[in-house]
């Protein structure tokens, strides 16, 4: 009983597997994200290095995309 209120259902309902990859998938690519902010403010002090440095972080984060997508790990069923 949580609040004196009894339960509708049991609270342990399992959810399926692809469920948790996709949500620790949304984590992953949303922090990588985070990271982006900052480069992208200070980019023109950065010069060459900088968009060097972008630039193959962005494409780091693309190829780990096409290959969770690839894999079939985004497709909801």
């Amino acid at each position: 009983y949580e609040s004196g209120s009894p339960l509708f259902q049991d609270a342990r309902i399992q959810f399926p597997m692809r469920y948790y990859i996709i949500a620790m998938l949304f984590v992953i690519f949303d922090i990588e994200i985070v990271f982006l902010y900052p480069l992208a403010i200070q980019l023109n002090a950065l010069g060459w290095f900088g968009l060097v440095e972008f630039l193959s972080f962005v494409a780091i984060l693309l190829v780990a995309y096409v290959y969770v997508w690839r894999k079939g790990a985004l497709n909801w069923h």
